[in-house]
């Protein structure tokens, strides 16, 4: 290595030395500095806007009092952009797009969206000093206000950019969207078009999802929010143990809803029983006057509550793609129902029964490849481990009962009764088969799509179980109730020239009326997507499902546990 580059070396960490010394030693912005003229003011705010960023670049975006900017690399470049001018505010005052800003920020949850999250308090704070400051030579000309603010605005807005852009909540295995990571570019863009109007709604409704239940849910946010109950409730606790804690925590909800009296004596189990129907009756629920799991959930979810729901709900609608196909089925596990949708058209919609909390279904994106008429269900190696070998110890019988045949891996029959099931713990040397038709769980139809799970959509030879509210009863599968015109549709949709087709409509009907089983491969593949949202935009308004897998709560604990 020659002198001249190991004295560029050199040079170059004894700058960079010099950096680092400089940075931690960068001086915490003052926390007032008043001006004596407008004029003055503004200098002054330059210099504290300067100084906050020399400071936050070493104190990972702190910029004092514990106030940390969130984009401290995106603010740091929209000031140095500016020669460190105030780009919110000028000689004492708010300009056109602060004034705006600010406001936006108080109405930020039409878009699922919490004020706080975006320095909001701080800022409510600050400004009210301004307001308080009459005289206008105190709060209004300290210069150390006017840069936290505009520091915090800017912030703000970035901070509002991304979330409404991507949500709050992590990426999934799902869907993976191009768009997940954004580049600096990219809010810089979204900058420029918001100083251009200096309206913030323009620039975060273009952000939006454009997915149908988007919009839907959006469009009854503001009736929400006008009619939102946002008094603080008394939780109840879960599971509903007849403690002393747990009936007082009721008896005080009860009193919140109006329906018993607050008194300092308990209210006897009569008076909590009638109360209970009451608020049963009015909720829907079954009247049972029993404070069961379900009432409990009901009364723990306040128009609070809700909003957070609502809010989950809009970010798993950023999870999506962000262009849908133009023709899937889509089905939401806790509405229970099923959608075929067309060119944003619902052109068939079908109750739908899903896993047991138990045995839950997966959330997961494929594409519809074969129909099977008659199939035969081969069981899967946890319903033996769990369900069918504790029942053959018991009794061998129960094969025949189920409709099961027992296969070697030979493809030979083997009889129950012949078997040793003590031997067996987790798992068999055998098939567990069961025949075709009604007497077999996947009814006369199924839908097969590739999964790691071995879920698909089926028939089911237990059709009396969609009269259910509650339809959260299966292994795992998809039980569809229109079975029959998804498979109409799908025929139709894999070619529009009926001579082409795999298989014929008449053909299909013929198949099923002779109980034959036939395989019908899906050229046009039909994607579909089973997803969670516990809330829905309907023409009414905004419907709310049980949160049937706890998905939600877990959500709720970990991403919004302090709203």
């Amino acid at each position: 290595m020659n002198s001249k580059i190991l004295s560029n070396l050199f040079l170059t960490i004894f700058i960079a030395t010099l950096l680092i010394v400089s940075c931690r030693n960068a001086e915490e912005p003052p926390k007032t500095d008043v001006a004596t003229t407008p004029e003055q003011l503004i200098e002054k705010t330059e210099d504290n806007i300067r100084k906050a960023l020399t400071y936050a670049e070493a104190n990972n975006g702190d910029i004092g009092d514990s106030t940390f900017l969130m984009n401290n690399g995106l603010v740091q470049a929209i000031y140095e952009q500016s020669e460190y001018k105030g780009v919110w505010s000028d000689q004492e005052s708010w300009k056109i797009s602060g004034d705006s800003i600010i406001k936006s920020l108080g109405n930020i949850k039409q878009y699922g969206l919490f004020a706080e999250d975006y320095h909001f308090n701080e800022i409510t704070r600050v400004n009210n000093r301004f307001l308080a400051d009459t005289s206008g030579k105190a709060d209004r000309r300290d210069a150390a206000l006017w840069s936290k603010a505009e520091l915090m605005l800017t912030d703000a807005f970035f901070e509002m950019v991304k979330d409404v852009k991507l949500g709050r909540l992590p990426k999934d295995s799902l869907t993976l969207r191009k768009d997940s990571i954004l580049t600096d570019s990219f809010y810089l863009q979204q900058w420029q078009i918001f100083r251009q109007s200096n309206v913030l709604s323009q620039v975060l409704d273009s952000l939006e999802p454009t997915h149908p239940g988007y919009i839907s849910l959006k469009a009854g946010i503001r009736k929400f929010l006008d009619s939102a109950d946002n008094r603080p409730f008394t939780p109840v606790p879960l599971p509903s143990r007849d403690t002393l804690g747990f009936r007082k925590a009721l008896q005080t909800r009860l009193f919140e809803e109006g329906l018993v009296e607050q008194d300092s004596t308990r209210a006897d189990s009569a008076q909590l029983a009638s109360a209970i129907r009451s608020y049963q009756k009015k909720k829907g629920l079954t009247v049972d006057g029993k404070a069961g799991s379900g009432t409990i959930r009901m009364l723990n979810l306040t128009d609070k509550e809700k909003f957070i729901r609502i809010a989950i709900a809009m970010d798993r609608y950023k999870l999506l793609p962000e262009r849908m196909p133009s023709r899937y089925v889509w089905v939401n596990l806790p509405s229970y129902y099923m959608q075929l949708v067309d060119n944003d058209t619902v052109k068939l919609s079908s109750k739908i029964i899903c896993g047991k909390p138990i045995t839950r279904t997966p959330l997961l994106t494929s594409a519809i490849s074969e129909m099977i008429t008659y199939p035969q269900w081969t069981v899967p190696t946890s319903i033996i481990t769990k369900e069918i070998l504790p029942a053959a110890k018991k009794d061998p019988g129960y094969f025949a009962t189920k409709g099961f045949s027992l296969v070697d891996k030979d493809g030979n029959e083997v009889d129950p009764y012949t078997v040793d099931w003590t031997k067996y713990t987790k798992g068999i040397p055998y098939k567990v088969v069961q025949g075709s038709g009604d007497d077999n769980a996947l009814g006369i139809l199924k839908f097969n799509f590739y999964n790691k799970y071995s879920v698909y959509l089926h028939d089911t030879n237990q059709r009396y179980l969609f009269a259910q509210a509650f339809r959260s009863l299966s292994h795992g599968c998809v039980r569809v109730q229109e079975w029959e015109k998804l498979a109409y549709h799908l025929l139709k949709y894999d070619n529009p020239d009926e001579e082409k087709l795999m298989a014929k409509e008449d053909s299909l009907s013929a198949w099923l009326l002779r109980k034959e089983k036939h395989s019908i491969p899906i050229r046009n593949r039909v994607p579909v997507y089973i997803r969670y949202f516990t809330v829905e935009g309907k023409q009414k308004g905004i419907v709310f499902y049980d949160d049937i897998y706890g998905e939600d709560r877990l959500l709720r604990e970990k991403y919004f546990a302090n709203k």
